[in-house]
This record gives C-alpha cells, sequence and structure tokens, in this order.
C-alpha cells in the first residue's frame, strides 16, 4: 500500500463516526448490514450516516451493494488487510539500530 493511500484510510477512520461505522461493518462480516439497519444501531440521522459512508466509500473501505430497494453495506476486507499490514510492515525494524547505538 502507498503512503498516500494509507493516510486516506487513517483520515477517514480518523472521524469517530466513521469509525463507528466501519466497526459496526467489520463486526457485521461478509453479510454487511443494511443502511437502515445501521441507522438504527448507531443512532446516527440519515444524511450524517450518508455523508459518513460516502466518505469511507470514496476511499475504497466500505462499498455498497444494491439489494432490490435496500443497499448493503460490506467492509472491503482486502483494503482493511492492507492498511494493517502497511502499519505493522516495518515494525521494529529499528530495534537493531538502537541496540547499536546502546553497545557503542
Amino acid at each position: 500500500m502507498k503512503l498516500d493511500d494509507a493516510a486516506a484510510h487513517l483520515e477517514a477512520l480518523g472521524n469517530p463516526t466513521r469509525l463507528k461505522i466501519y466497526r459496526a461493518l467489520v463486526r457485521a462480516g461478509d453479510a454487511g448490514l443494511a443502511v437502515g439497519r445501521l441507522q438504527d444501531k448507531l443512532k446516527i440521522a440519515p444524511s450524517t450516516l450518508s455523508h459518513h459512508i460516502k466518505t469511507l466509500m470514496v476511499v475504497g473501505l466500505i462499498n455498497q451493494v444494491r439489494d432490490a430497494t435496500t443497499l448493503v453495506c460490506h467492509a472491503n476486507y482486502d483494503v482493511m488487510r492492507g492498511l494493517v499490514e502497511f502499519l505493522v510492515a516495518e515494525c521494529c525494524a529499528d530495534t537493531a539500530e538502537t541496540d547499536d547505538t546502546k553497545a557503542a
């Protein structure tokens, strides 16, 4: 994942309401959640929910599919895994360098 993409994903998740929406969708699993159910569950006004869903969709963290007259939101697990992998890819990479500094 590119740095700019990771920054965009983290920026989108940096809003408490969007983070709640995203976590609810992650918990819902592959079935996702209908927008109406998401609204009821999180007690978010329809226009506010729509705004936040759009932001999450623009950066690719979630997607929507229409099932007859119902819009169902799903977490994009591939993007989520990519973001987590990006965040931990260099975990402790500088440990050896720090150890060398202490030894000197």
